[in-house]
């Protein structure tokens, strides 16, 4: 099971990786725009040093036909580095890029995932992971955990190389109906992430077994 960071704010990056079993890094513009106008190379090559080279970071990029795509990608690998994952969206262009990358033995993520047949056609190019859209599927009344069971079943069934890392989350709800489904990653906030830790409850939890402890033996540490 991988679990990624879906942010670019360095901050959390390198305060958060050390205590989280994260497996990478995600990013698209729309996360950038929360970081400002950003050095974008610089920004990107930092996230790297920070994460270092076993873990994996993928990068959205922004053309609209296919060999703008393929550029874009070039791009990408040449100016952050070679282990960069680029982000294709999943149209009938992006299909075509995908193909082309793949027969470079650049490694693809495939994005923007609404549907069982887009996941097919990523599956079948040998991406090495595939983004559904969770809560975007879910507004759209899509049946999310049904599509990702589906493509599980696909991947095992034909011995595909892809992962699906199920992305755009609003609840951690969500990311655990993701991984029950069958997706084998989950890409996600830092805030989101944290907030599976801090539900009231826990806190009380702790803070009880604390208050036992200091009842019986009148210390709240261990001897």
């Amino acid at each position: 099971m991988d679990i990624l960071f879906d942010t670019a704010n360095l901050d959390d990056i390198e305060r958060l990786t050390p205590i989280y079993p994260v497996t990478g890094v995600t990013t698209n513009p729309s996360i950038l725009k929360a970081e400002g106008k950003i050095d974008f190379y610089p920004h990107m090559r930092r996230i790297r040093e920070i994460i270092g080279p076993n873990r994996t970071l993928h990068v959205q990029v922004l053309a609209k036909t296919a060999q703008g795509m393929i550029d874009d990608a070039h791009r990408l690998l040449d100016k952050i580095d070679a282990d960069v994952y680029p982000k294709i969206p999943t149209t009938e262009a992006g299909i075509a890029a995908m193909r082309h990358l793949k027969e470079e033995g650049v490694k693809v993520t495939a994005t923007a995932i609404y549907s069982k047949t887009q996941g097919f056609l990523a599956i079948a190019t040998g991406v090495d992971y595939l983004a559904p859209y969770y809560n975007r599927m879910q507004s759209l009344d899509i049946d999310t955990r049904g599509t990702i069971e589906v493509l599980a079943g696909f991947i095992k069934r034909f011995d595909a190389p892809g992962k699906i890392m199920a992305a755009s989350f609003k609840n951690v709800a969500q990311v655990s109906h993701a991984l029950e489904s069958g997706a084998d990653a989950v890409t996600l906030s830092p805030k989101l992430l944290r907030a599976a830790l801090s539900a009231p409850d826990i806190d009380r939890a702790v803070d009880d077994f604390i208050k036992d402890w200091k009842a019986i033996y009148g210390t709240t540490e261990l001897p």
